[in-house]
Formats: C-alpha cells, structure tokens, sequence
C-alpha cells in the first residue's frame, strides 16, 4: 500500500497529513528519508518523527450516530463542529463513507485505511440505507421517478436504480448504491421537493437500531466478520 496509507492505518494521522510529514523529511523507511507516493509492504522500518511504527494486528470499527450539524472532516476552519470536536475515541479513527453536515445518522468510524479506500469507492456498489423526511406531501410518481434513476443537471449525471418504499404522506426509506454529493437532497430537488429530515440507519449490514444523536458501539464478532465481507475484504 501506499506509504501514506500506511502510516494512517497506523492511527498516527490522516493521509493528508502523512504526505505533509513526509514533504517535510520527518518519515523515513529502511533508514532513507521516504519519498512522496511511494509504496510499502509494512514490513520495513518505518520512522515518523523518530519513532517506529507499526501496522495493527487488529482493526478497530465503531458504529457513530452522527448528529445534524457536524461536519465530516477533522480539520476546517470554516466548519462549526468537525468529526474531531465530535468524535471522542480512545485511538485515532476516521470515517469510512462521507454524511453531509445537515444530515444525520450512522457513520462507521475505523482506523482500517483498506475498509475506509473499500467504502469510498462508489464503484463498490455498497448498499446505504436511509429514512427521508420531505416538506411537503410526495407522490408515487415523484418516488418512481427516483426510484428508476433521474438526471441530476447539477452534476452533469443520471443516478443509478435505487429501491425506494414509502413511509407516509411525507416519508420514505431509499438504499442506495452509490454516494454522490448530497445525492438524496439532488434527487428530491429534481422533482420539486425539500428535505426537512435526512438520517442514515444501514451501511451494509451495520444499522443504526436504537442509538441516539452523539452514541457510539463497537462494531465486532459476526457483525464485523460480515461487513468486512459485504465490503469485499479480509478480516483483519
């Protein structure tokens, strides 16, 4: 894998940050200072500010219910509350799949970089399960037009098939299997619609069940065995 990768499955810091330490000569690999986009096996000796590192036997996946208002990203200045003012874990993690700051719900939170690179790829095809709250009452034709795929003018693309059941008046339940940009709100907007509530309750097959806004649980046992063969992975 590649060497920033590495150090971030390491829970030492983000991708981003690796490159940034090893642009500033503070990584090294057998000894020789390490070179941008290089690749590793792990097997090597790995220094980041004099120190070696290594890999971890075992992965560490925790199921967070998001709350509205937090920003999925662990260092802007322009967000109110980011992952990391919300986020509170013993070793470092970071979030396997992207939910916007005005949505709600489950994230799966983890210091595996192959589970986190597997989740977003939209190319997976993974299945993501949400429950959407519009402004006003919604038709059948309306949730058939999603349903079957719709163009998206905003971003120059049509949306894959998704499954769609209604809730109520005002409510339905859509998986998808691709993660565009704030793709539901598009969605809803391209057929004259507002989403007053948006949250996540399924990534593959770790669901969101009774956790409230700010609640954590370890993802572990079956569950993870089955996740990390949903997201077409070795267990760890």
């Amino acid at each position: 894998m590649r060497l920033n990768q590495y150090i971030a499955s390491c829970g030492i810091c983000s991708r981003r940050e690796a490159d940034r330490l090893i642009e500033e000569v503070r990584v090294y690999v057998d000894g020789l200072p390490a070179i941008p986009g290089m690749r590793v096996t792990g097997q090597e000796r790995i220094e980041v500010n004099g120190k070696v590192i290594r890999g971890r036997q075992e992965t560490t996946v925790v199921a967070w219910y998001k709350p509205v208002g937090v920003t999925c990203t662990e260092r802007d200045p322009h967000a109110e509350r980011t992952i990391r003012d919300a986020f509170k874990y013993p070793i470092r993690l970071t979030y396997a799949g992207r939910l916007d700051k005005d949505s709600e719900g489950l994230l799966l939170m983890t210091d595996d970089g192959k589970l986190i690179d597997a989740m977003m790829k939209a190319s997976n095809g993974h299945e993501k399960e949400y429950v959407v709250r519009v402004r006003r009452r919604i038709s059948d034709a309306d949730l058939s037009r999603m349903a079957k795929g719709i163009w998206l003018p905003d971003l120059e693309v049509k949306t894959r098939p998704c499954r769609i059941e209604r809730l109520g008046e005002y409510t339905f339940r859509i998986i998808l299997t691709q993660g565009l940009n704030r793709q539901i709100r598009r969605m809803c907007k391209a057929v004259g619609h507002e989403i007053k509530f948006l949250k996540r309750v399924r990534v593959l097959n770790v669901t969101l069940g009774a956790m409230k806004p700010g609640e954590q649980r370890p993802v572990t046992g079956r569950e993870k065995t089955e996740l990390y063969k949903e997201a077409g992975l070795p267990l760890h």
